[in-house]
C-alpha cells in the first residue's frame, strides 16, 4: 500500500509573507539533521535574514534508533530582522521518524496546529510493530490538530544514493530552501563548503539530493513562505558560541589552551586544535581536568596567559589548582560552558547552575572575576576582555558561557582586528633593585608581575600563605595583608566598570534582571510586554563578580524586581515552601544579600532555553498578583 502523500495543490503557490518562522529538523543520531539545519541557517543569513539555531542533542553518544529520548536535531528561527534567541514553539517540523517526534511533542515544543513533514517509509516497514507504532502516532498527531504531511524521503533518496541515511539531510535542505524561497545558488555554494575536503563527485551527489528535495517540495507542498531579508551593509560571520570563544582566544593573543574533552565545551578546543598552530598557538590535551588546569597555570606562570576550557564537572575538579593561581596571583582565563548538574547531570542540556561555584568555589577566600557573555558576538569579545583583566590584575577570570550559547549560531559583524587586544610581550627586563614579587600597592592591592628568567627576579613560588618576598609565613598580620591585597584588586577592577544599562523605561512596575544567554529572550519579552502597555524593563549583568556600581540605584526605581535564570529556585506555591525556607535562584540570592532588596525570582531548569513567551506569562501573572501597574 502506498503512503498518503501531500494533498493536491494548486498549480501556483503564492508565498505567504512572514516576519519570522521556526523550523525543526529531527532525526536519529548520525542522520545529519544538525548539518541540514546549520546549512539552512547559513544560507538564510547570507541572504540577510536574522537567524538563531538551537541544537537538540541526545544524552547518549549513539542512542538506539527510533527512540523517543534519542532525538537529534536542530531548531532554526528565521526572521526578517535580527534574532536574539530561539523563540517560542515551533511552526514546522521535518521528522525522519515518528519516535523522535514524540519527544518534542511531549516537551511542548510544537505550536498548536504546527505542520509536520514526516518520513513515510515506516508505514510500509517489514516489522509490523513499527508500522503499528507509525500509524498510531500519525492518527494521534492529526487528532491533536497537527497538520501531518507524509513524505517519501527514503524512497526519493534511494534514486540518487546507495545509502539514503546519509542523503536525507541534503534532500530536506532542498525541500526547506524551496519552501522558504532561499537562493539555490547560495545553497549550492554552501554544499560545496560542507563537502569541500571531499572529491567533486561527492559534492555533485549532494547537490543532486538538494535539487531533488527542492523539486519534491515544489511538486507536492501547497504552501510557501517568504521572510523578507535585508542584507547587512557590513561583513558578517555566522558561527556558534564555542567557535566564537575559540576565535576570541586567538584574537586575545593567548597562545596556550589546556583542556580535557567534556560536553558541551569540547568543540571550542576542537576548533582551536585545527587552526591554533597556524597562528603560533598550542592546544594541550591533558590526561584529566586537574592536569589541564595545572598545565595552564604553569604556562601562565612562565610568562604567558593561558586558557583552560571546560564544563561544570571539570570546573569542580579544577578548584584546588584555581586556588593555587589565586594565592600565587597568576593570571589565568577559565571558560566554563555550563550544562545541567549536579554530578554528571544533563551533559547535552542547558543550565545556568554554576554561578555560585564560579563566584564562591575553592576553599578559603579566593576572589575570582566572573563574567558571562550574553550573545554569540559577546562570546568572542568576553575572552579578549578576560585575558586583559587576568594579566592586568594578576587574577583568575572565569567566563561563564552555557550550552545554549555553545551550539547556537547567530550572525554578527565581522570583528576588525585591533592590536590592543593582544597580550604584551613577555617582560625580560631586569627587576628593579629592592623590588619584591608581592610588593602589594596599599590602595589597589596590585603588585609587579615577576616572570621567570628576569634578572634579579628569582624567588620561590608557593601556594602557602606568604609575605611580600614570597616566603612562607604564618604570622597573623602577614596572612591578613595577603588576603586584603587580593581583595583590593577586585575593588580596583570594580571601580573601572560602567553601570549596566536598562532596556525599556528607566523606571516602572517591574524590572527583570538576567545574566548570560537569557538576554535575548528577556529583552524580547520586555518588548512584547511594553507593547501591551505594561511598565516592564530589564537589566542584564555581564560582570557578576565584581558587580558594577549603579545597580542599587537602578533597583530602587522599580516597584518590583525579578530575576530570570536557568537554574533552580523553589516555587512558593509548593506546600512546604515559605519565605523562611525558600531557596532563591543564584543571581537573586546574590542581589538580595548585596543590596538588601526584596528581589523575587523565576527560573527554569528543564534543560531547554527559556522562551520569551514563558517570561511574558510569568510577568503578567506576577504583576496581577502584586497589584498590577502603578
Amino acid at each position: 500500500m502506498t503512503a498518503t502523500l501531500a494533498p493536491e495543490r494548486s498549480a501556483v503557490r503564492t508565498a505567504k509573507p512572514l516576519a519570522e518562522h521556526i523550523v525543526e529538523v529531527i532525526s536519529d543520531s548520525g542522520e545529519g539533521a544538525q548539518r541540514c539545519g546549520q546549512s539552512l541557517a547559513a544560507i538564510a543569513a547570507r541572504m540577510g535574514n536574522g537567524i538563531w539555531t538551537t541544537e537538540i542533542i541526545p544524552a547518549e553518544i549513539q542512542p538506539p534508533a527510533r527512540s523517543v529520548a534519542g532525538a537529534s536535531g536542530i531548531r532554526i528561527r528565521l526572521g526578517s530582522a535580527r534574532v536574539s534567541n530561539g523563540g517560542d514553539q515551533t511552526d514546522l517540523v521535518v521528522a525522519f521518524n515518528e519516535q523522535v517526534l514524540i519527544g518534542r511533542v511531549q516537551a511542548g515544543e510544537l505550536k498548536a496546529g504546527a505542520t509536520i513533514v514526516l518520513e513515510s517509509m515506516w508505514g510500509q516497514h517489514r516489522d509490523a510493530g513499527v508500522v503499528a507504532s507509525y500509524r498510531k502516532t500519525l492518527a494521534a498527531l492529526r487528532q491533536d490538530g497537527y497538520r501531518v504531511i507524509e513524505a517519501p524521503l527514503e524512497e526519493r533518496c534511494k534514486e540518487l544514493v546507495a545509502d539514503p541515511r546519509k542523503g536525507k539531510n541534503m534532500f530536506v535542505l532542498g525541500l526547506l530552501c524551496n519552501l522558504y524561497g532561499l537562493d539555490p545558488q547560495l545553497a549550492r555554494e554552501q554544499i560545496g563548503r560542507i563537502f569541500g575536503k571531499k572529491d567533486q563527485k561527492v559534492i555533485q551527489s549532494n547537490i543532486a539530493l538538494y535539487e531533488a528535495g527542492a523539486a519534491w517540495g515544489e511538486a507536492n507542498l501547497d504552501f510557501k513562505f517568504r521572510i523578507p531579508a535585508v542584507k547587512s551593509k557590513v561583513p558578517q560571520i555566522v558561527v556558534n558560541g564555542n567557535t566564537a570563544i575559540a576565535l576570541g582566544v586567538i584574537a586575545s593573543g593567548m597562545d596556550i589552551c589546556a583542556m580535557y574533552p567534556i560536553t558541551p565545551a569540547t568543540s571550542a578546543s576542537h576548533y582551536l586544535s585545527e587552526v591554533f598552530e597556524k597562528v603560533g598557538g598550542l592546544v594541550h590535551q591533558a590526561e584529566d581536568e586537574i592536569a589541564a588546569c595545572a598545565f595552564a597555570v604553569g604556562a601562565s606562570y612562565a610568562g604567558r596567559c593561558a586558557v583552560t576550557i571546560t564544563s561544570g564537572p571539570g570546573y569542580s575538579l579544577k578548584q584546588e589548582v584555581l586556588g593555587l593561581a589565586v594565592m600565587a596571583e597568576i593570571p589565568l582565563v577559565v571558560v566554563n560552558v555550563q550544562r545541567g548538574g549536579p554530578s554528571t547531570g544533563q551533559p547535552t542540556k542547558v543550565e545556568q547552575g554554576d554561578l555560585p561555584a564560579a563566584v564562591f568555589g575553592s576553599h578559603g577566600d579566593a576572589p575570582k572575576v566572573v563574567l558571562a557573555p550574553c550573545s554569540i558576538e559577546d562570546c568572542f569579545y568576553s575572552v579578549i576582555t578576560a585575558r586583559k583583566i587576568a594579566e592586568t590584575f594578576g587574577m583568575v577570570v572565569v567566563v561563564l558561557s552555557d550550552a545554549s550559547l555553545s551550539t547556537a549560531q547567530q550572525p554578527f559583524p565581522r570583528p576588525e582586528f585591533d592590536a590592543a587586544w593582544l597580550a604584551p610581550p613577555v617582560d625580560q627586563t631586569p627587576v628593579p633593585a629592592g623590588a619584591k614579587p608581592y610588593d602589594w600597592d596599599p590602595v589597589t592591592g596590585l603588585s609587579r608581575r615577576f616572570q621567570p628568567g628576569r634578572p634579579g627576579g628569582m624567588h620561590t613560588l608557593t601556594g602557602l600563605a606568604h609575605d611580600r618576598a614570597s616566603k612562607v609565613a604564618y604570622d597573623p598580620a602577614i596572612n591578613e595583608e595577603g588576603l586584603r591585597a587580593r581583595s583590593l584588586k577586585m575593588a580596583a577592577l570594580q571601580k573601572t566598570l560602567k553601570p549596566p544599562t536598562v532596556f525599556g523605561g528607566n523606571d516602572g512596575d517591574m524590572l527583570l534582571v538576567g545574566w548570560g544567554s537569557t538576554m535575548g529572550a528577556i529583552e524580547e519579552a520586555v518588548t512584547r510586554l511594553r507593547g501591551e502597555g505594561l511598565a516592564v524593563s530589564s537589566m542584564h549583568l555581564r560582570f557578576i563578580q565584581p558587580m558594577p556600581s549603579g545597580i542599587r540605584e537602578i533597583l530602587a526605581r522599580f516597584r518590583h524586581v525579578m530575576t530570570i535564570e536557568g537554574n533552580w529556585s523553589d516555587k512558593i506555591e509548593d506546600e512546604l515552601i515559605d519565605e523562611d525556607n525558600r531557596r532563591y535562584s543564584a543571581l537573586a540570592m546574590m542581589l538580595r544579600s548585596r543590596f538588601l532588596v526584596d528581589i523575587d525570582c523565576w527560573s527554569e531548569a528543564r534543560g531547554q532555553p527559556i522562551k520569551p513567551g514563558d517570561i511574558c506569562n510569568v510577568v503578567r501573572t506576577a504583576l496581577k498578583k502584586k497589584g498590577g501597574q502603578s
